[in-house]
């Protein structure tokens, strides 16, 4: 079986979803390949050469090989502005070799001038017409030896930014080679198969969809009805040098779903997404081993939050390597002792979902989170040298326009622990329960949206939330050094990076 992992998500570690199903499907006597197409396609296509003659292509087209090989370096991430130009410069030729296809590709993102991923008929132009996309020559050139001797193909759907092309992919293998059968997965699949509305619209393209973690099903599928068995992710197939980051950051995910999993609104809820975690034991297990086998120079944990478990192992038996990760404020890292464990055990980084700096909001949406030992934490962080993270999401159906203005006060009282900051604008999940106690409408026109805009309470709007965050709040002269300081593009999968003195 080939998986491949499409183009485009950002390129600074191994895509962490095929290489667990890989090493499954190793444990379980099945070979397989694996194929990180974003990675190979956006270094393919930072080679094309530029349609556009503007000084800042020309600037970047020149100096494409200095900045990938920067970004490859340590000592890129000490200068903040070399580090802002590789990103920028990069990022610029991708949407200049896109542009004649309708597309911006980015080492973020990518759009389409009149294609969206959220309408299937969309998605299926793209497979009827796969010369039209920029990955197109990339794809016809890499599949004949990739696909050689290969009955199936699974394809790691996660994010928008992949679906276009994805899909784009998909049609060349149908032209190219009918015989081959497709198998579709990812987070982006399992969201679109939660949809109480669900109706196949790509049962002639695609042969089977899966949902939620892959390894049982895709083995079934594959004639394999045996337990799956314990294994480690198969990193080793990867161009792993090729990343774009001074070294390996290796990607791990101990559970599926979120253990606390009671917050109003979530997106994970709405999809009935059950947590299913490894055994904190087994996963240090697996993280030490990857280590030992990988030499990382930082490894990303991918849970949701961290379970306390993992949290206290990890603080107690160093996993061998940086660490960073997201994690719950609670009286776990109220206690500075703890934080101090956990930096000893190489945590150079937590990502927190603070969201509001209102208790009442905080309440009201069954966070869980104290603001007061919501501050301790942040005192605690700083004091031991973890850099935090921290999320905060606007315009809830919790939160007025006071209430945002508390968030304010508290960001700024505390802006002196907090080392980054990603401010988001709330959506409502199309299909969770409380979407039907508001007046919601679509945000676009489209057949696969997942989210909705919804009346505010409160009077609350996107419009006036958007005024408050861009002219108000991340103006404020306390908290405009931290968002900027926040790395472009690459935001939290870089951030770590940026205090190499952690890393050591």
């Amino acid at each position: 079986m080939l998986l491949i992992f499409p183009p485009i998500a950002k390129a600074c570690e191994p895509p962490a979803g095929i290489a667990r199903l890989a090493g499954a499907l190793q444990a379980n006597n099945i070979s397989c390949r694996l194929w990180d197409a974003n990675l190979e396609g956006q270094l393919w296509l930072l080679e094309q050469p530029p349609l556009a003659d503007d000084t800042w292509t020309r600037r970047a087209w020149r100096s494409r090989h200095k900045h990938l090989q920067g970004l490859r370096e340590a000592a890129t991430y000490t200068n903040p502005d070399r580090y802002a130009t590789a990103v920028n410069d990069l990022n610029r030729l991708l949407a200049m070799a896109g542009a004649a296809s309708g597309a911006i590709p980015g080492l973020a993102d990518y759009r389409h001038a009149e294609r969206s991923p959220l309408r299937s008929a969309d998605l299926l132009w793209a497979a009827e017409n796969p010369q039209q996309n920029p990955f197109f020559p990339f794809f016809k050139q890499r599949l004949p030896q990739l696909v050689a001797g290969v009955s199936s193909v699974g394809i790691s759907l996660n994010y928008l930014s992949q679906a276009l092309t994805a899909f784009s992919l998909i049609g060349l293998l149908r032209q190219r080679y009918p015989q081959i059968k497709i198998v579709l997965g990812g987070g982006l699949v399992t969201s679109w198969l939660a949809r109480p509305d669900w109706c196949n619209p790509f049962s002639g393209l695609v042969d089977h969809l899966i949902s939620g973690p892959g390894e049982q099903p895709l083995l079934e599928l594959l004639g394999c009805h045996q337990p799956c068995q314990p294994s480690l992710p198969e990193y080793a197939q990867l161009s792993l040098h090729d990343y774009l980051s001074p070294g390996l950051i290796l990607p791990y995910s101990s559970a599926s779903g979120c253990w606390w999993n009671r917050c109003s609104f979530c997106p994970e809820r709405a999809e009935g997404s059950r947590y299913q975690p490894l055994p904190a034991q087994q996963a240090l297990c697996e993280i030490k081993a990857l280590v030992a086998r990988h030499q990382p120079r930082l490894v990303h944990l991918l849970d949701n939050a961290l379970s306390p478990a993992l949290l206290r192992l990890m603080a107690e038996t160093p996993p061998g390597a940086p660490w960073y990760g997201f994690a719950r404020f609670d009286q776990q890292l109220a206690d500075v002792e703890f934080c101090r464990a956990l930096r000893a055990s190489g945590c150079v980084m937590l990502k927190l979902g603070l969201e509001s700096g209102d208790q009442g909001v905080l309440d009201r949406l069954s966070k869980g989170i104290d603001l007061g030992v919501a501050g301790r934490v942040l005192d605690n962080l700083k004091a031991v040298g973890i850099a935090s993270y921290c999320y905060l999401l606007f315009g809830t159906p919790a939160e007025d326009e006071a209430a945002a203005r508390r968030t304010l006060d508290f960001v700024a009282r505390h802006a002196g622990q907090i080392s980054f900051l990603n401010l988001a604008i709330f959506n409502m999940p199309a299909f969770g329960d409380e979407a039907a106690d508001y007046a919601t409408e679509p945000f676009y026109e489209g057949d696969l949206q997942l989210y909705t805009s919804f009346t505010h309470p409160a009077g609350w709007e996107r419009g006036k939330v958007r005024r408050f965050v861009s002219q108000e709040f991340v103006r404020h002269p306390a908290i405009a050094p931290i968002v900027r300081r926040d790395p472009p593009l690459f935001t939290s999968n870089h951030a770590g990076l940026l205090c190499p003195a952690r890393l050591q």
